[in-house]
């Protein structure tokens, strides 16, 4: 069937375009053409994250990014890191609470390559889903838990503060990461049911940005992609949103073998693609955001009660977003001594907002950090997906700078005097221990540290 053309206005910034196009099975595509260098990004969303995942099955929208990597139909064991590699590109993937993302950055001429790979993992990986595969996948997954969550310092922090941050029963209680026990009671058939259900064309945007012939381009994604059959069993995620505000402090104290004390925080945001979320990003920013920062500059350089010190957005289009605060001792300085000094200059700035000076620094830094994301082709591609996937609109992702410049101080100000403040935050206080007050430590980080990531 024919490839329909959605749209291709050139909406933009900086002379950036993007056009889009659908093909007959419900497979978005986005190009975007950049001949400045001679190479080429793919980019492939599909719409599925720990949120669509159900309780006892927690870990499965990972544990699959891993699983597309084994194999597919035409492609065997590591065959898909093998050629991509072998042909000058890079690859990888992963997995949040809203989207999962595979992307591979190749030489203009290997483009087809790469497209062909994601089509026929698309189209055929339940061919070489087996237990083996499955096995194997399952305990480099355990491994990478054990090595970025449970044995590394305040590796726990994430998934505690999310915990604390959304209720019982909502889709963002668990990280992506999902449990030990859940990830040993998964089985090769949910992943075959994951798969069917989440890993069809109607589910996912595909994105191509730099050096290539637009017309030929389409032609190979309708070539590999076309015949792949669409799946509707998919069901919507569960309702995700909650009130402005967590109306209490949550609080809890974490002993563990750290170095220093630590005051982690997350104050419950606006969700992402709305002006009152670019507005706390801007508060943020100015608040915690590098070393020009008023945290920085009070608890570092002014006071030394601290060595670190941050305060950055996580931003999520399906719930409320989170300001995450975390901040590390200095020498034997006691948390509530640093939890004063946050809440004294949070209360300054709810009531004075920013100068005009921060205003102008934080509403630069971010610009400047969309022009790093969309000055290469892989950070455009993904950017292009994102907008696409969770807000309908690719287009979007050209022109999100000019809604964070049109932001006005009165509004930053308004925000941070509504949400950041005590009753809307849940906190993480890091008290060390000596290795004879805490628990051993698992047997296993050893060899957890030496398991490669992806096992790719």
């Amino acid at each position: 069937m024919p490839m329909g053309h959605t749209a291709t206005a050139e909406a933009g910034s900086g002379g950036l375009t993007a056009t889009e196009h659908r093909l007959a099975n419900g497979l978005r595509v986005v190009l975007s053409e950049d001949h400045l260098t001679p190479v080429a990004a793919v980019c492939l969303w599909y719409d599925v994250g720990s949120r669509h995942e159900v309780k006892g099955r927690t870990g499965l929208a990972h544990l699959f990014e891993h699983l597309m990597f084994q194999g597919s139909g035409q492609v065997k064991g590591n065959g898909h890191f093998e050629l991509v590699q072998g042909a000058g590109g890079s690859l990888n993937g992963t997995t949040s609470f809203e989207r999962t993302n595979y992307f591979e950055t190749m030489p203009a001429h290997q483009l087809e390559l790469a497209l062909w790979l994601e089509a026929d993992r698309m189209g055929s990986l339940l061919t070489a889903l087996d237990d083996e595969s499955m096995e194997n996948q399952r305990d480099v997954v355990k491994n990478e838990r054990r090595q970025r969550y449970d044995n590394v310092p305040y590796g726990t922090a994430f998934e505690k503060l999310t915990a604390l941050s959304y209720p019982e029963g909502h889709p963002y209680h668990h990280t992506p990461i999902g449990s030990m026990a859940d990830l040993d009671a998964a089985t090769l058939e949910d992943a075959r049911n994951f798969f069917r259900t989440y890993y069809a064309p109607n589910n996912a945007v595909l994105s191509v940005v730099g050096d290539i012939d637009p017309e030929q381009t389409l032609a190979w994604i309708e070539k590999y992609f076309g015949s792949i059959p669409g799946h509707d069993g998919k069901q919507p995620p569960r309702d995700g949103s909650l009130p402005e505000r967590i109306g209490e402090e949550l609080r809890e104290v974490v002993e563990e073998e750290v170095p220093a004390r630590a005051l982690m925080a997350a104050y419950r945001l606006p969700e992402d693609g709305t002006r009152a979320c670019d507005a706390a990003d801007l508060a943020l920013t100015v608040l915690g955001g590098g070393e020009s920062s008023r945290l920085y500059n009070r608890l570092v350089r002014r006071d030394r009660s601290a060595v670190a010190a941050g305060f950055g957005l996580l931003r999520l289009a399906g719930a409320p977003s989170l300001g995450w605060l975390d901040v590390k001792t200095s020498h034997d300085v006691e948390v509530p001594v640093i939890e004063a000094a946050v809440d004294e200059e949070l209360a300054r700035f709810a009531d004075e907002g920013p100068t005009p000076e921060e205003m102008e620094r934080a509403q630069a830094q971010l610009e400047r950090e969309w022009l790093d994301r969309l000055g290469t082709v892989a950070g455009r591609a993904d950017e292009l997906c994102r907008y696409a996937v969770l807000f309908g609109d690719p287009q979007l992702a050209l022109t999100a700078v000019g809604r964070v410049l049109d932001v006005t101080a009165d509004e930053v100000r308004e925000v941070a005097k509504a949400r950041l403040r005590p009753d809307n935050r849940a906190v993480l206080v890091y008290e060390p221990v000596t290795p004879e007050d805490g628990a051993e430590a698992d047997g296993t980080a050893e060899q957890a540290a030496q398991e490669e990531e992806a096992a790719k």
